[in-house]
């Protein structure tokens, strides 16, 4: 019983059994949180019941663990194992291999996957967006410490060629890596030719700036307030206030499962996205944080995932503030719509740093990779609003504007690219 509870996130047996006397409570709490109007939902009956999905310890896995925790998965007739990765380069295999039928994963990982970048080419499905906002690029202290405060006296630093720097992302494909490439190449350093750019697990951020491995990172949260809160490191920039909205996570799994099982894909996105308007409900996220924060899931203080879960943000070198774009889960069905735009944006940046050799057809890709029209019957049956353009045109911070219907335009207006 000892190696269960090992290897259980090194949970006690005490704390085993609080949990799931809190997950019985959230499941008994559920129907009166949520309404009544998803038991109408007729999504078939799922071909496939006993699923694993995977996921990282993030802020964001939440909507997965909430739909796990309050009962929403067995709601919808499923029998869900929920499978802590220790990597996004796992999830991806494990996915291709079939060893896990979903997974809370980088939207951009799931395209680099379905092209081959990388890794075996296998088709892939995005069922739906998990949440918007809420990640960072963290700079170290000893940065600051030497007078590196923003990105532009980063530029002069890097300039000097005195030393290499540094700076981590979590995923060559993946999110973090084209925010943090967007941010220094914005900065007018190029992330490919000036300084160095290096791979790890998301956990392990914080552990390898405390010894100096790194000067910068690019991860989602808890883990840039947990620099920020062992004063090891800053806030340089959101990733909101790089791309206000901007999508984040998926719930993706491969083409073959859907298509093999399209009641069991219907009933998953109808869960999630339940546990996605818990979520975002303010007065919900207290205890979200706390039980996200558990052993089995993140592994953080609830503190230092609640603050930033609320928009409470403290950047490490004196400023704090109230942001109204924090982390989002549902927001009338906006974050969780598999916008075409949104994976035209991430090929687009694929092929500025050399990952896609040459233009491709952006759009078809798009339409091969996301799963609206499943998305959509969900939504309708749960009486979920579904926007009325899958195309968005969107502003970043630098002024650049991304038209989705122009991609190659938009990859050719970079002065610093790789493409």
């Amino acid at each position: 019983m000892s190696n269960f509870f090992s290897e259980f996130g090194g949970l006690t047996r005490r704390d085993f059994i609080r949990r799931g006397a809190n997950s019985l409570a959230l499941a008994t709490l559920a129907p009166s949180l949520l309404g009544s109007r998803a038991f109408a939902a007729d999504l078939g009956k799922p071909e496939k019941t006993e699923l694993t999905i995977g996921f990282i310890p993030l802020t964001d896995c939440a909507s997965v663990v909430m739909a796990f925790e309050l009962g929403l998965f067995k709601k919808y007739g499923l029998d869900v194992t929920l499978s802590k990765e220790a990597s996004w380069a796992a999830v991806r295999d494990k996915l291709v291999m079939g060893q896990l039928d979903a997974a809370h994963v980088l939207y951009g990982l799931m395209y680099g996957a379905h092209l081959g970048i990388g890794s075996q080419k296998k088709d892939m499905a995005v069922l739906m967006g998990l949440n918007h906002n809420g990640q960072a690029i963290t700079l170290s202290k000893k940065l600051l410490d030497a007078g590196i405060s923003d990105g532009a006296t980063l530029k002069k630093a890097v300039a000097k060629k005195d030393r290499e720097f540094t700076f981590a992302q979590t995923f060559p494909t993946g999110t973090h890596a084209m925010w943090l490439n967007y941010w220094l190449a914005a900065n007018e350093i190029d992330p490919i030719n000036d300084v160095k750019c290096i791979t790890i697990p998301p956990p392990q951020m914080v552990a390898n700036m405390r010894v100096g491995n790194m000067d910068g990172y690019c991860v989602g949260e808890p883990w840039n307030a947990r620099a920020v809160f062992d004063r090891i490191g800053y806030t340089a920039i959101t990733s909101q206030a790089m791309w206000k909205n901007h999508p984040e996570k998926v719930l993706g799994t491969t083409q073959d499962f859907v298509h093999k099982n399209p009641n069991t894909s219907r009933a998953l996105i109808a869960a999630v996205l339940e546990a996605s308007e818990y979520i975002d409900a303010m007065s919900n996220r207290a205890k979200v944080s706390e039980l996200i924060g558990g052993k089995a899931y993140v592994n953080a203080a609830p503190e230092v995932i609640l603050g930033r879960m609320q928009g409470e943000y403290e950047d490490g070198k004196g400023g704090k503030w109230k942001d109204s774009n924090f982390m989002k889960f549902y927001d009338d069905g906006l974050v969780n719509y598999p916008f075409l735009s949104h994976g035209i944006w991430f090929l687009t940046q694929q092929r500025r740093w050399g990952l896609i050799k040459q233009d491709i057809d952006y759009a078809a890709v798009a339409r091969q990779i996301n799963q609206i029209d499943l998305y959509v019957e969900v939504a309708k049956q749960l009486g979920v609003s579904v926007p009325a353009n899958p195309m968005l045109t969107e502003t970043l911070f630098d002024g650049s504007v991304f038209d989705p219907t122009k991609p190659s335009d938009y990859v050719k207006s970079f002065k610093i690219r790789s493409a």
